[in-house]
């Protein structure tokens, strides 16, 4: 059996040099601030930072977000993807829900990406357009989650048993905080929120690189900075108004530098998601974690998180509605299905391909970086 999946690629060896592409600021053509998120200190900044960059900007007096569907779903998409909404967070944001393996809670500072990746994994898990909404609560929701330190969810084995661990809270599950960062200062809150805690930790993860405005936050090491990467040729196939690849490990390396090189001293992490059977996948993600070995060449705080390509039936649907010219490979018959406790069914690779290429990353991973532990594969 072969384990790869055919998708059209350049062979490895004709490749072309890395790409060192920073990511073009996203710029919505329409800002739309509800009136109650201007009546929060938080929201007034988040107005001064887009009012800045001369941004169309709308106040919703009835607190709702209109305008957004379009005659198609791809024009709705293109409305959504266009527009940056700030808004309160409802109080459903407040109850924190488990995450892992990602972190211990999920705690979003905005729902909705400017990106444009192929198999995203907000399609069909989000309701309604994917606007961008940012909270203008952000820091009510930050002292509320100082109530959940100290507890963990019942799954919580991928990062030991000790109770006496920091909690960790993930602010990246809907959104790329890097992506909006400029526009919403949310990150840098966050940063500065937990650089205060002791028993409270940040997680975010990013596919953008600019990093400069987080290098001398006062972060205490309690932000842990991961970038999301992958083989050359899926990023630039499938991950759409992000980074390039090379700049995103140059992001990686500043925010990994110690303060006293012109670094920000955090602690970093590698995701590589999601995973792909593409030819010759063994070489080219090879190559990939050379690279990171090239960039990271200096002691560092440093985890790794491995994620498998999956998608589901309704993913499936949104996606091509979205791009419909995609060369995502998602054929059903090449997958084996798996159900969650809900009953709802997603497609993953096959038994022994997941083997293999868990067996791989995991050697692989080790010989370059033996002190810097795998989190998770999944």
């Amino acid at each position: 059996m072969t384990l790869e999946h055919p998708v059209a690629l350049q062979p490895l060896s004709t490749r072309p040099e890395p790409l060192v592409k920073s990511a073009k600021l996203w710029m919505p053509k329409r800002v739309v601030f509800t009136a109650d998120a201007l009546k929060e200190p938080f929201g007034q900044a988040i107005y001064e930072r887009v009012s800045a960059f001369n941004l169309p900007i709308e106040i919703a007096r009835n607190n709702r977000i209109t305008g957004l569907r379009g005659a198609d779903e791809r024009e709705t998409y293109r409305i959504a993807k266009n527009t940056l909404a700030v808004v309160n967070a409802p109080p459903s944001a407040f109850r924190l829900q488990p995450i892992p393996p990602s972190a211990d809670w999920q705690m979003n500072l905005a729902e909705g990406c400017p990106a444009h990746c192929h198999y995203c994994y907000l399609a069909g898990s989000l309701a309604g357009p994917p606007v961008v909404r940012a909270y203008a609560n952000l820091p009510k929701m930050l002292e509320h989650t100082a109530t959940y330190e100290g507890t963990y969810p019942p799954n919580r084995s991928w990062q030991g048993t000790d109770a006496s661990r920091p909690t960790t809270f993930e602010v990246s599950c809907y959104t790329d905080v890097l992506g909006i960062e400029h526009l919403t200062g949310s990150l840098a809150e966050c940063i500065r929120y937990y650089g205060t805690r002791e028993k409270g930790q940040l997680r975010f993860v990013s596919k953008y690189n600019q990093v400069d405005s987080l290098l001398d936050l006062p972060h205490n090491g309690q932000t842990r900075a991961r970038f999301s990467l992958n083989a050359e040729s899926v990023a630039r196939r499938l991950e759409g108004g992000t980074a390039s690849i090379e700049a995103r490990l140059q992001a990686m390396r500043q925010m990994a530098l110690p303060r006293e090189l012109g670094g920000g001293g955090y602690p970093i992490g590698v995701v590589l998601a999601p995973i792909m059977l593409i030819p010759d996948w063994r070489e080219h993600y090879t190559d990939l974690l050379d690279r990171i070995q090239a960039v990271l060449d200096f002691p560092c705080d440093l985890t790794a998180e491995f994620i498998s390509h999956r998608f589901t039936p309704g993913s499936k649907d949104v996606l091509l509605e979205w791009y419909p010219n995609t060369s995502l490979e998602m054929d059903e018959t090449a997958r084996a299905e798996k159900r969650n406790k809900f009953g709802g069914t997603k497609y993953v690779y096959r038994p022994e391909e997941m083997k293999a290429m868990k067996a791989f990353f995991f050697a692989e991973w080790a010989k370059r970086f033996p002190n810097a532990p795998v989190l998770y594969w999944t």
